[in-house]
């Protein structure tokens, strides 16, 4: 009986969490009606990538991403001109030229850092809202979800 309750409760918790993130999703599309962003989601994972490791293959990119070689293509060629910048460059590999390495622009850590900021600020008017003991009770929350989300992706 406790087990089925704690299901319940467990199924319950998750169906919140979804509704959390299908609101915020509503609301990032209804921002992007007001003007396109600098980098989709998908540039920005790679810049991210690029920003914590300086430079990856592109194999390495694919892999932590779990992307098809088409549409990792198709990132990284975005991010080589992105309305004429280059965000990310693409050289073959000195030590095996089957590889090829990227590495993150100037124009591509500060167009990273404006994405990060703009997401950062939407949190942040949800939080706002919260009481300093519940953001506490919240961030110890947060923090043990990150390291259990974490353990899923694959090892750098």
């Amino acid at each position: 009986m406790k087990t089925e309750a704690s299901r319940k409760q467990l199924e319950e918790l998750a169906d919140e969490v979804f509704e959390v993130i299908r609101l915020v999703a509503a609301i990032r599309s209804r921002s992007k009606a007001s003007g396109p962003e600098e980098v989709t989601e998908a540039e920005f994972v790679v810049l991210d990538l690029l920003v914590r490791h300086d430079c990856l293959t592109v194999g390495e990119i694919q892999k932590q991403l779990g992307v098809l070689p088409a549409q990792m293509s198709r990132v990284l060629r975005s991010l080589e001109d992105k309305d004429g910048r280059v965000l990310v460059q693409c050289a073959i590999n000195p030590r095996d030229r089957r590889k090829v390495d990227v590495t993150i622009t100037e124009d591509g850590k500060a167009a990273h850092d404006r994405f990060r900021t703009a997401r950062r600020s939407t949190s942040m008017s949800f939080l706002k809202h919260l009481q300093p003991e519940d953001r506490d009770v919240f961030m110890r929350i947060i923090r043990s979800w990150k390291v259990e989300i974490a353990k899923l992706l694959p090892k750098s």
